[in-house]
C-alpha cells in the first residue's frame, strides 16, 4: 500500500535529493554525475545517492561522496524529491509518502498502469519527455540531449559495420572513393549522424520530411534530397504523420537513393507514437552487398521494415541494425547531458520560502505544468488523464 499523508508544504529544513540506481536491463546512465553534485548542494540541497548507481557511467560511490552527496542503501528515505533516467520500481514507489516527486523519463502513453499507480500513491510526477519544446527549456530537453548521442552512435556503428573508408583515399596505388550514406530524419538525431559522418570523410545526403530541415542538412555539409512532396511541418518541431498514399509515394521516390548508399542511417521518430515505415525490405534488398542499414527507431516500430531492436538481421545484401536504448550504448556523454537537464528543471522548480530555498514547483509556470503527470492524486497530463479514463469506460 502507499504510505498516506498530506501533501507537505515548502519545509525550512534542508530538501533531500535521491538518485536511484537504474534497473532497467542494460540501463548504464545515471541521473546525476557527481560533478554536478556541487550545482544542488549549492541550493541548499541534501544529495543522497543508491550504491552503485554511478558505476555504468564509470562513476564510482567514491567519486559521489568526494563531491559532497551521501551514499545509502535507501536514498529515498525522507527524500522530498527521487530523480532516475528510467521511473522507479514499483516496490520503491509504493514507499514513498504522498506528496514525494519523481523525475524521471516516463513515456506515458505505454505507462497508463504505471500513471494510476503514481495517481493513487499521491505522487508528483514529472516526465521529461514532456518537457516542452520551446526557448527557455531548451535547456531542460533531455529528448534532444540523448538524441545527440544517439546521432553520433548511428554514425559511428554505421561505420563500424561497413567494411570499407569513410573517407577519400588519395594514394600511389590509387585512389579509394568515399562511402555514400543517406540519411532519414534530420532532427537532432539526424543532424548529429549527418556531421559525424561528414567528419568520417562521407558523402552524405539526407531527407525529412519538414522544409525548414533542407537548409539544416546543408548547414552541416550534406546534400538535401528534394522529393517535390508536400512537407509536413508539425508543432515542437516535430514531423505530422502522413498519409499512406504519400508514405508510399515517398519510398517509391526514395528507393534510387537508398539504393546507391553504402550506408543508410534512419532515424524519424515522434516521443508516443509508433516510428514511421520509411524503408521496406524491397528497398533494403536493391541495396549493394556489403551495405549497412541502422535505424534508430527501431524500439518505436521501426523506420526499416524487418529490423530488430537490439540485433541485427540480414535483409538481401545488407546488414541491418536495431537500435535499443541507444544512448545508454555511450552512457558517459549520455548521462552528463541528462544529468545537466535535470540540474536545470530542478533549478527552476527551486524558489524562496521566508528567505531560504526551497523545492516549490510553480504549477503556473509552463515547463512545470506541461511536464506534470500526476499531483495531489489528479492525473494533469490531459492527454493521459483522457486516456485512462476511455479505459475504464
Amino acid at each position: 500500500m502507499c504510505l498516506a499523508t498530506s501533501t507537505p508544504c515548502p519545509r525550512l529544513r534542508k530538501v533531500k535529493i535521491a538518485v536511484a540506481r537504474e534497473t532497467r536491463e542494460g540501463e548504464a546512465r545515471v541521473a546525476l554525475v557527481p560533478e554536478l553534485v556541487g550545482r544542488l548542494t549549492g541550493l541548499g540541497y541534501v544529495v543522497a545517492v543508491e550504491p552503485g548507481a554511478g558505476l555504468g557511467s564509470l562513476h564510482t560511490d567514491e567519486d559521489y561522496l568526494a563531491a559532497g552527496a551521501a551514499v545509502s542503501e535507501e536514498p529515498w528515505e525522507d527524500a522530498d524529491l527521487v530523480v532516475s533516467v528510467n521511473p522507479l520500481d514499483l516496490d520503491v514507489l509504493h514507499r514513498l509518502p504522498a506528496g514525494t516527486s519523481t523525475v524521471s523519463f516516463l513515456p506515458v502513453s505505454t505507462s497508463l498502469d504505471l500513471v494510476a499507480e503514481l495517481r493513487e500513491c499521491g505522487l508528483t510526477s514529472f516526465a521529461m519527455e514532456l518537457v516542452p519544446r520551446i526557448s527557455r527549456a531548451q535547456s531542460m530537453d533531455a529528448l534532444s540531449s540523448q538524441a545527440l548521442v544517439s546521432g553520433y552512435r548511428c554514425a559511428i556503428v554505421a561505420a563500424g559495420l561497413l567494411r570499407r573508408f569513410f573517407p577519400l583515399n588519395m594514394t600511389a596505388a590509387g585512389t579509394v572513393p568515399p562511402a555514400e550514406v543517406v540519411v532519414l530524419g534530420a532532427g537532432v538525431a539526424g543532424l548529429q549522424a549527418i556531421a559525424t559522418s561528414r567528419r568520417l570523410g562521407a558523402v552524405v545526403k539526407a531527407y525529412d520530411v519538414r522544409a525548414a530541415a533542407a537548409e539544416e542538412i546543408r548547414s552541416v555539409g550534406a546534400t538535401a534530397i528534394e522529393l517535390e512532396l508536400e512537407t509536413l511541418e508539425g508543432t515542437g518541431g516535430y514531423a505530422r504523420e502522413m498519409g499512406e498514399d504519400r508514405a508510399q509515394r515517398q519510398r517509391d521516390l526514395l528507393a534510387p537513393y537508398i539504393a546507391a548508399a553504402d550506408a543508410l542511417i534512419t532515424t524519424a521518430a515522434v516521443p508516443g507514437r509508433r516510428a514511421p515505415l520509411l524503408v521496406t525490405t524491397g528497398m533494403v534488398e536493391q541495396m549493394r552487398p556489403g551495405s549497412v542499414v541502422v535505424d534508430l527507431a527501431a524500439e518505436s516500430g521501426g523506420n526499416v521494415e524487418g529490423s530488430r531492436p537490439g540485433g541485427i538481421v540480414r535483409i538481401g545484401n545488407a546488414q541491418v541494425w536495431g537500435g535499443a536504448n541507444v544512448p545508454s550504448q555511450m552512457p558517459g556523454p549520455a548521462s552528463r547531458l541528462y544529468a545537466q537537464n535535470i540540474v536545470n528543471i530542478v533549478t527552476l522548480m527551486t524558489r524562496e520560502v521566508d528567505g531560504a530555498p526551497a523545492y516549490a514547483p510553480d504549477f503556473e509556470d509552463e515547463i512545470v505544468a506541461g511536464s506534470c503527470v500526476t499531483h495531489d492524486g489528479v492525473v494533469r497530463h490531459e492527454a493521459t488523464r483522457s486516456a485512462l479514463q476511455e479505459r475504464t469506460v
